[in-house]
């Protein structure tokens, strides 16, 4: 018997979609590999930028190999970059950018590719409709969707759209419960108490993240911390500085950034100065990134869209203000201003992020006006750093192209030692000893210069390379010549001696660590908020407890003033009461 075929199915053809299966597949396991292989440094551009890639390709093949007819592929194309157009203009602003390209781009491509496997066999327009459709559905996914930032290994904090922020619910919380008036602190603060602060700033004296002067108990199981106090506290990056049981901390409260001082006796806030700005970036998130500084009574904070201020410390009222931006006649960095200010007698000095000679600055402390500046690498989001090589003051900046030393009072450039990467760097140097300096990034690994003085001024050579600890943004400590830092996103002990590996081991995300010198201790503060105990000990990787501190994604430094614990993240601030000796 003769079987009549229509003119109308005659036209359309099986699709060949063994080459979608795999595309898809290898979809799937490159958002993965990120989780399944943290210890590999850079291992998150996998998860960010391979799914995307293959998204291509599947659209690639659907116009170059599927076997659909002309009219589909054509109509296809339209169809979905169309869903996907439409689905940007429609999304909250927070999820404009990478989560675009790593979210919604393949999510779309990945569901019009399995609707067309599905019907591979349909010999109709249909199949094209669906999987139109289907991409459409998919992209709208998106739109209901925000975003905090991502994490360390490109894992974006995604929430419903119409869900309370933990900003927004920080802001009903105070809205609902006023803070006390001066009158019913129990403690005023005067410039007295801030004259002599313990931990003046971004990880401590000599921001080297090392705390000294008391003896802890590593005891945790008969003597555990206890929680003193536990507050709400606005999004930032940003760590305390201490003095006399007062804390200065930066943080986003609405479209303000506010530099914000509280009693550390008791987590009330005593004042906050608010400046008009918001930033946001969607890896980064919301709110500043730099750390405040107390010196002589006076607090300087750098805000993320380039504001810098002095204020009173005692009341918060502001002395001077100047706008980086303005200055530099540049826009914020990617990520934002990220270098907290340093102080040097009578100084000011910060990473401007500017062209030609606005690269650092340095401020008069008094006036706020200019004193110096000089040309650097605009990719940097480190801190400078001071040091007292051959009892000279040096100051250090990390930049893209290595690492510069100039002379704190004048700008003079005392030494450039050439270690150039791709990307930027986002880590303190740390002091080895009276001659060595250390400096990292994720991107080339480690190395250890020796400093020299001879009559032609500062010189350095190499001791060694290392690629055996690649932090990213999260700084080391050094103790008894030996590194305690992350490699990628797992707590690694690096010999000094050589550069060479001694254990790798804790998978803590990107966390901070803080070393307690005294007590041979380290205090890891995971990516998740996990307080962790740790020996300092190169034989091996000794975890004693761990406990959950704080809830939510937790980049921000910890601080130890005497025997108490200071934490935060981006939703709240926690302080402990550590077991002594």
């Amino acid at each position: 018997m003769e079987i009549k075929v229509s003119s109308q199915s005659s036209q359309y053809r099986p699709l060949r979609i063994w080459i979608p299966i795999v595309l898809v597949a290898f979809m799937v396991v490159a958002r993965y590999v990120p989780t399944w292989l943290p210890e590999i440094p850079m291992v998150w551009m996998v998860g960010a930028f391979v799914p995307a890639t293959l998204g291509i390709l599947i659209m690639l093949w659907w116009l170059l190999l599927s076997r659909a007819t002309w009219i589909e592929r054509v109509v296809g194309i339209i169809g979905v970059n169309a869903a996907m157009v439409g689905a940007t203009l429609l999304m909250d602003e927070t999820m404009l950018g990478p989560p675009i390209v790593v979210l919604m781009f393949p999510l779309t491509l990945a569901a019009f590719a399995i609707s067309l496997i599905c019907l591979s066999q349909t010999l109709a327009f249909r199949r094209t409709s669906v999987a139109v459709l289907v991409s459409l559905l998919s992209a709208s996914f998106a739109v209901g969707l925000k975003n905090d930032g991502a994490t360390g290994d490109f894992s974006f904090g995604f929430a419903w759209r119409w869900q309370p922020t933990p900003e927004e619910q920080f802001l009903a919380d105070r809205q609902n419960n006023p803070v006390a008036t001066a009158e019913e602190r129990r403690r005023r603060p005067t410039e007295a108490n801030f004259l002599d602060p313990q931990w003046p700033g971004f990880r401590g004296p000599h921001r080297d993240g090392i705390q000294r002067g008391i003896e802890f108990s590593s005891d945790w199981q008969q003597q555990p911390p206890q929680e003193q106090w536990r507050v709400r506290i606005g999004p930032a990056w940003s760590s305390f500085a201490v003095a006399d049981s007062f804390l200065v901390t930066q943080e986003q409260r609405g479209e303000s950034e506010a530099i914000v001082c509280y009693d550390g006796e008791t987590g009330d806030e005593v004042w906050a100065q608010e400046i008009k700005s918001r930033f946001f970036d969607a890896l980064g998130g919301l709110g500043p990134r730099s750390t405040p500084t107390i010196d002589k009574g006076f607090v300087y904070a750098l805000g993320a869209e380039g504001w810098m201020v002095k204020l009173a410390a005692a009341s918060g009222e502001i002395i001077w203000q100047v706008d980086l931006r303005e200055l530099t006649k540049q826009p914020p960095p990617m990520w934002g201003y990220s270098c907290s200010p340093l102080v040097f007698q009578d100084l000011v000095i910060v990473h401007a992020a500017g062209i030609d000679d606005k690269g650092v600055v340095a401020f008069d402390s008094n006036s706020g006006g200019i004193r110096w500046s000089v040309a650097t690498d605009k990719d940097s989001y480190s801190s400078l750093h001071l040091t007292h090589f051959f009892d000279q003051p040096q100051l250090v900046f990390l930049g893209s192209q290595g690492a510069k030393f100039f002379d704190p009072l004048t700008g003079d450039e005392l030494l450039t030692h050439d270690f150039k990467i791709p990307g930027y760097r986002a880590l303190q140097p740390a002091v080895v000893d009276s001659k060595r300096l250390l400096f990292t990034s994720e991107y080339a690994g480690a190395r250890l210069i020796e400093l020299q003085q001879t009559n032609q001024g500062l010189e350095s050579r190499e001791v060694w390379t290392s690629r055996g600890i690649k932090p990213d943004f999260n700084d080391l400590v050094v103790h008894d010549r030996f590194a305690y830092g992350f490699d990628g996103s797992i707590f690694t002990c690096l010999d000094l001696s050589d550069g060479k590996r001694r254990w790798k081991k804790g998978r803590y995300g990107k966390g901070q660590v803080i070393l307690l010198a005294d007590s041979e201790l380290l205090l890891v503060v995971s990516e998740k908020g996990e307080l962790v105990l740790l020996e300092a000990t190169p034989d091996e990787h000794r975890e004693i407890h761990k406990l959950q501190a704080l809830d939510g994604k937790t980049w921000n430094h910890p601080v130890v003033v005497e025997d108490r614990l200071y934490l935060r993240n981006a939703t709240e601030a926690v302080c402990y009461r550590l077991p002594t000796r």
